[in-house]
Formats: structure tokens, C-alpha cells, sequence
């Protein structure tokens, strides 16, 4: 298992502020939202998963945004599609 050097993943980034706020959103995504990891696990801590993705090029603030947005946009389609149906029932005619 080949250690993982800040160094490598502040590059991709740009500095380390920056890093640690994207390195810790994709952890909490790994660990609370159980997103499934971009690269093999190996035992591996979700933050040092989040920082072996980061060092890949596999994730930046722009992927997670665009994930993010994605995510959102599509739980207010549910949820537009759900108050829709639910407008449509209330409105039925009941023939009691």
C-alpha cells in the first residue's frame, strides 16, 4: 500500500485549505452517503480513500458541485413529481 502524500493531492487542488474542505466532503459522501469509491478501498480509512481519489484526479471541488447539483436537482424532481400525484388524487371525483 503506497502512503499518501499531502503534497500530491494539494497540487491537484490548488492549496491545502482548499483540500481539506474537498477531502472531507468526499469522505462524508463515502461514510454518511455511502458513495460508492472511485478506487479500489484496500482497507483503507474513507479519508485516505478521499485523498488516494483526490491524488488521481478522480475528484476536484467542480465533480463534487456538479454531483451535488445533480443529486438535488433530481430529489426535487421526486418531489415535484410526488406533489403532482398527490394534487392529481385530491382532485379525483369520489363517488361515495
Amino acid at each position: 500500500m503506497a502512503r499518501v502524500t499531502v503534497q500530491d493531492a494539494v497540487e491537484k487542488i490548488g492549496n491545502r485549505f482548499d483540500l481539506v474542505l474537498v477531502a472531507a466532503r468526499r469522505a462524508r459522501q463515502l461514510q454518511i452517503e455511502n458513495k460508492s469509491p472511485l478506487i479500489p478501498e484496500e482497507n483503507d480509512k474513507e479519508t485516505v480513500v478521499a485523498l488516494r481519489e483526490i491524488e488521481d484526479g478522480l475528484v476536484n471541488k467542480q465533480i463534487l458541485d456538479t454531483a451535488d447539483f445533480q443529486a438535488r436537482q433530481d430529489e426535487e424532481a421526486e418531489v415535484r413529481s410526488a406533489l403532482h400525484e398527490s394534487i392529481l388524487l385530491d382532485n379525483t371525483p369520489s363517488y361515495e
